[in-house]
């Protein structure tokens, strides 16, 4: 030990045996022991408030290691002594506080928590005591309609988060419902209206807590935070808070409202005001101007930190808790809108969220929640030492010596190295946010492009960068530039669009497709032009810029995608496409979540939104060639049923309502084609059929009662409509129904028992086959299961082989004179011969030839399952399966890339492709499907 901390111990000790013999004199049998003795020799070194609190208060030192708090109570007959007794408690509950963080009974978390809680009730407390002061007074105060209005009080930044530090001020905002007036209980009393009224209120509440007395205070009020700040009315209706938030709100006050919650006075109400503020709080899209807002705030703290030189300060310093705050918010703001579990209003949660949603790698965040931890416990015991608000170690010695011993460091050197490890590590972390992944701004050929129109910049300067449709799209650039909205940019975003736009020309000239990249560029540019954060977007996330002219270079539908919903500009994001797609269970829950989005109509945007955007990331995955094609077909025709089976319950919701239900009767919803095999294209509409199983004499109980029939078709019907409906997110599918029984003529709706005498008696071989690609999506669990019932009955039953493969054969002939589009060496993917469809008959026809025998063919739908299967039982050799395999996958995988360029699934026949096809339909020819003539 150094002469300086010997120097130190000593003064030290004297200073805790002072203490020590001022508990003495209070007479309070505290020190009865040698080890109670060095307990309270441990509070005597970090806290003189503590020591100060139980001279004054000697019967409660029994009560320091009781965890939570004590009691608030109080009377409203001697509300005189609410001040004193408000101040008393608070003493005594923070001596608690300091006692178990002291001892290690709680830790930092548990500490903040309480210190939050005691805020809590202070406030709630002396909402209650004045509000009845003033009730006793001038009455309540009510609305137009009579109803009675309460004064909520929102509390914000650490107590809204619950992690309020020991002698923090507390960050409040006063809000009303309502306008009305008080109805005047006590004579003489004049009315008031709401503000007034609950002005007041907040007026007495502030000096109430804040003021000081011979007791010291209960907490410091900071209202500064209220909308409109210091020259802002005091208490504000829910209405004029919401207006002002639509039209004045700034991007600090999003930080500020991230933790807000009602703390006193009407909680449900101040809940319902939260709700409709969080579209200001969460945006709906990724919103990366969250940044700006970030960046301009943390430049006038670094002003204010130089000018107050307040390098150390623990909060606002470099490297501070306020850095940790700002980062992990700045993340829920940017994410938030669209993931709303990152909606939390504690900052540990919120870090655990963030890593669970892949928006911070785990390892930054547990150096992050240290940090934090390590932080607020210093700050803490700053602010213990003597209850002041003070977020800096003091600049006196043995203060300051006191402090670091008081955290087991042998002195104050040790305790500021470990203090600055923390804080490099997280100043670093925020550098790194703040920095972003922006380009550096550079002059380029296509930056001097752009800077010169309209003016200056020609035709040939495109044609120089590599675009050859040049003339077009100099033209398009040139109206673009002139474009009204352009034109009326401010300053910050027209810079945003300088930066981002030659990035775009660079990118789009080094694509597959220069001048298609670069069109559908700017068409999305127009759409996009007056929503400045989607430019943010691209402006901070490079990766996003690049994929979008990747994606939009090679797929014309994702393009349009894009264009029409520019919200799909969220997963453009890298994390979020390697994502493993959602399993079934969790597809449900989304859809679950949608239903509850709110009535119908916002229902069905909220599902068309999820579709759009589950839809974007397969699409991606496909061009991308991050999954196989039928791995992209199987996860878009699981979507299609997680879908169905949702709108099927809005289809009977609405149903129900009016007409009542068919006791004991239920709807199921069967998809044949792609969606029953789960190989759906991007474009593909739905092949439906409806089944029912009521008796055709049952009736609807309902006010509007309808018989079976028309009750059933009525809710196809709507089940048909709300699919085809075009919200403001699009529409869901388009749907077929000519594969129900007697196709168009036939009826919307059968029952059970037609529909299997249908299978048994008129059905034709085709619909035989289209039965091998059918399974039941949605509905009534007993006409599912009497559907796939009736589906194994068909297909077991006996056939001819040779009349099988003839009657295949011929519709197979007979589609392709209508459908096939080959020609010359173009090569349609779907009807040439060899194509899909060859596959898909063939597969069906050896079904259909083997049910009867191996009913281990009934149970799969898709071309691949069919397969394994047929090698299974050994009906095709391993070879010509891995081939057949082979050349599926290599089929749909250049049908799937067409859809996405919006291109005829026709394809140049190479050689490889014309050996391919001539292979597999000697295959089929083996087995007596003759495809060829």
């Amino acid at each position: 030990m150094t002469d300086e901390s010997t120097l130190l111990e000593k003064q030290l000790q004297a200073l805790v045996q002072r203490h020590l013999d001022r508990l003495v004199l209070a007479n309070t049998g505290m020190l009865n022991s040698n080890e109670i003795e060095e307990k309270y020799a441990a509070l005597a070194m970090v806290s003189d408030f503590a020591i100060d609190t139980l001279c004054q208060q000697p019967d409660h030192w029994q009560q320091l290691e009781t965890a939570g708090i004590a009691p608030l109570e109080y009377s409203i007959e001697d509300d005189s002594q609410w001040p004193q007794q408000l101040r008393r408690w608070r003493r005594l509950q923070s001596t608690r506080v300091i006692w178990r963080d002291l001892h290690e009974l709680d830790n930092v978390e548990a500490s903040l928590a309480t210190i939050s809680q005691m805020a809590d009730v202070a406030l709630s407390k002396s909402v209650k005591v004045i509000s009845s002061l003033f009730e006793s007074r001038y009455g309540q105060v009510k609305n137009s309609n009579g109803d009675a209005q309460s004064f909520v009080v929102f509390g914000l930044g650490k107590l809204g988060g619950g992690e309020l530090n020991f002698s923090s001020d507390v960050d409040l905002v006063y809000a009303y419902p309502q306008q009305g007036q008080s109805d005047c209980a006590r004579d003489g009393a004049r009315s008031l209206d709401s503000e007034a009224y609950f002005t007041r209120i907040g007026q007495r509440l502030a000096q109430l807590l804040g003021d000081i007395t011979s007791d010291g205070f209960s907490h410091r009020v900071d209202l500064r935070l209220r909308p409109y700040g210091n020259s802002g009315r005091l208490a504000l209706s829910f209405a004029a808070m919401e207006h002002y938030f639509q039209t004045e709100g700034r991007d600090w006050e999003r930080y500020a409202w991230v933790k807000a919650r009602p703390v006193a006075g009407d909680i449900a109400a101040g809940e319902r005001c939260l709700e409709s503020l969080r579209p200001f709080v969460y945006r709906r899209y990724l919103d990366y101007t969250a940044l700006d807002g970030l960046r301009e705030m943390k430049a006038m703290i670094a002003v204010e930190v130089e000018k107050r030189e307040l390098a150390d300060h623990l909060k606002l310093g470099p490297g501070g808790i306020r850095e940790i705050e700002f980062l992990v918010q700045a993340l829920q703001l940017i994410h938030g809108g669209r993931e709303p579990a990152l909606r939390q209003r504690s900052l540990l949660k919120a870090l655990q969220l963030l890593v669970q949603a892949g928006h911070l790698p785990k390892a930054t965040a547990e150096k992050l929640e240290q940090a934090y931890l390590f932080l607020r416990r210093v700050e803490n015991r700053v602010q213990m030492l003597r209850d002041e608000q003070t977020h800096s170690l003091p600049q006196d010695e043995l203060m300051r010596y006191r402090i670091a011993r008081g955290l087991n460091y042998a002195n104050a050197n040790e305790l500021e190295n470990a203090l600055q490890g923390h804080r490099d590590f997280v100043s670093e972390e925020f550098s790194r946010l703040l920095a972003s992944k922006r380009h550096k701004a550079k002059t380029t050929a296509y930056s001097d492009y752009w800077r010169g129109l309209p003016e200056q910049s020609t035709e040939k300067q495109l044609s120089d960068l590599g675009f050859n449709a040049s003339e077009d799209l100099h033209q398009a650039l040139l109206d673009f530039c002139k474009h009204s909205t352009v034109q009326s940019f401010n300053e910050k975003t027209r810079s945003r669009l300088d930066h981002v736009l030659p990035l775009i020309l660079e990118a789009a000239a080094k694509s597959v497709a220069p001048e298609a990249a670069m069109t559908r560029s700017l068409s999305l540019l127009h759409a996009i032009a007056k929503r400045t954060s989607y430019l943010a977007l691209l402006e901070e996330k490079p990766a996003a810029l690049q994929r979008l002219v990747d994606v939009v270079a090679r797929s014309a539908w994702l393009s349009e995608r894009l264009v029409a919903h520019p919200l799909l500009l969220d997963e453009l994001l890298d994390h979020r496409v390697a994502q493993a797609f959602p399993n079934l269970i969790q597809l449900q829950v989304l859809a679950k979540q949608a239903l509850a989005a709110g009535d119908t109509e916002l229902a069905l945007t909220a599902l068309n939104e999820m579709r759009q955007s589950l839809s974007f990331r397969i699409a991606q995955a496909t061009l991308f060639q991050q999954q196989n094609a039928s791995e992209s077909a199987e996860q878009l025709a699981q979507l299609a049923e997680v879908i169905l089976q949702a709108v099927l319950e809005l289809a009977k919701a609405e149903i129900e309502s009016s007409h009542g239900v068919i006791e004991g009767a239920g709807i199921a919803v069967v998809g044949y084609g792609s969606v029953g095999a789960k190989e759906l294209g991007f474009a593909s509409d739905l092949d439906l059929v409806f089944l029912h199983n009521a008796d055709a004499s049952a009736v609807s109980n309902g006010v509007r009662a309808l018989d079976a029939p028309r009750y059933f078709a009525r809710l196809a019907q709507k089940i048909i409509s709300l699919m085809q409906t075009i919200t403001p997110a699009g529409r869901l599918y388009e749907v077929d129904m000519r594969l129900r029984p007697d196709g168009a003529k036939g009826l919307l709706v059968s029952s059970v028992d037609s529909f299997e005498m249908y299978q048994k008696t008129r059905a034709w071989t085709w619909e035989h086959q289209a039965l091998v690609r059918s399974r039941s999506l949605a509905g009534d669990t007993g006409v599912r299961i009497r559907f796939e019932e009736i589906r194994i009955q068909a297909l077991l039953a006996h056939r001819d082989l040779g009349q099988i493969n003839v009657d295949v054969s011929a519709m197979r002939q007979r589609m392709r004179n209508e459908l096939d589009r080959s020609m010359g060496i173009g090569f349609d993917l779907k009807q040439g011969l060899g194509g899909l469809v060859d596959m898909e008959f063939f597969l069906q026809a050896r079904v259909l030839a083997l049910a009867n025998t191996h009913d281990t063919v009934l149970g799969v739908q898709r071309s691949p399952e069919i397969l394994r299967v047929l090698e299974t039982i050994g009906d095709i050799s391993n070879v010509d399966v891995m081939f057949l395999y082979s050349h599926y996958e290599n089929l749909i995988a250049h049908s799937m890339i067409c859809s996405l360029d919006q291109r005829p699934r026709i394809i140049n026949m190479s050689d490889e492709l014309q050996m391919q096809c001539e292979h597999a339909l000697n295959i089929y020819a083996n087995k007596g499907l003759n495809f060829k003539t």
